[in-house]
């Protein structure tokens, strides 16, 4: 490849830097794709441990006393019976309530949670009706969660599947490492959100804080109110009609639809310029940076 100077680099478009420092791609052949689920095979769907619940079947469980480890047991006790809905009462804002749950379940918590509330999910539909702490929904992969006051920072990290929704508004790195499966926040959320996203979509009924997207790889982001800044990488594209019927949808399926509708909501993904970051040359990272 022949040496370019960093003027000339600067004179280039993206695309004709990524030919001159000779990172083009390559398409891939011989792969094909391998279908794990049958939708018609509903056994596969679940794990084979998983307890058969009936959601009429309620409980209560008072955690006043109780440790957390003793409170993630009971709950497993009471799937094992059959108990398809449990309420937990007087959490006291309890750490790692709930999580680690790998079947269908009605869950719902009277009051607040702490750090790590329902992390590792698989499947269960989670109300709490209070606020909830650092990394809610941490790694969730499948069911919902619905907090309806204010959450804590890095709300749904890792998160894989599902929704995951917050009522009020949450602290900074809402969504880092975002890999799937929806976030919708029905107030603010703070800065760096959206850090290294991978895919998965994410609904700020509010505003945003600096950075938003910041070093996003795949993904969107809508923000219906003000973005402090956006972060590396990160780009404002138009709405398209498509957008707006999915967020109409989704929004209103969580009351969370603004009176005046979803038409000023702007759509944030990713550049893709630093897709293939790590063939840069040092001179190149400056330029993109």
């Amino acid at each position: 490849m022949a040496s370019v100077s960093d003027a000339e680099l600067k004179k280039m478009s993206q695309d004709e830097r990524v030919k001159a420092l000779g990172m083009t791609t390559e398409q891939l052949t011989g792969k094909s794709l391998y279908i794990e689920f049958d939708p018609g095979a509903e056994e596969r769907f679940i794990y084979p441990w998983a307890p058969v619940v009936d959601f009429n079947k309620r409980v209560e469980l008072d955690t006043d006393k109780l440790t957390t480890r003793e409170v993630n047991k009971k709950i497993r006790e009471l799937m094992s019976e059959g108990y398809g809905t449990i309420v937990l009462q007087n959490p006291r804002g309890k750490h790692s309530l709930g999580v680690g749950i790998l079947s269908k379940l009605n869950l719902i918590v009277e009051g607040s949670l702490g750090y790590f509330g329902v992390g590792l999910i698989d499947g269960p539909n989670v109300r709490i009706n209070g606020r909830v702490g650092w990394s809610c929904g941490e790694n969730m992969m499948a069911g919902t969660v619905v907090v309806e006051k204010n959450a804590g920072s890095t709300f749904g990290a890792a998160i894989r599947g599902g929704d995951l929704v917050c009522k009020g508004s949450v602290g900074s790195r809402t969504g880092i490492d975002m890999k799937g499966g929806t976030i919708i926040v029905g107030g603010d959320t703070g800065a760096l959100s959206g850090f290294m996203m991978q895919r998965g979509r994410m609904v700020v009924c509010g505003n945003a804080g600096k950075n938003l997207g910041d070093s996003m790889y795949d993904g969107t982001i809508y923000v219906g109110g003000d973005i402090k800044s956006l972060g590396v990488d990160a780009v404002e594209k138009p709405l398209t009609d498509l957008d707006k019927a999915w967020l109409t949808r989704k929004l209103k399926q969580y009351e969370l639809l603004p009176s005046k509708g979803v038409d000023h909501f702007k759509k944030i993904v990713a550049g893709k310029q630093l897709w293939n970051y790590d063939n840069l040359e040092p001179t190149e990272k400056k330029l993109i940076l």
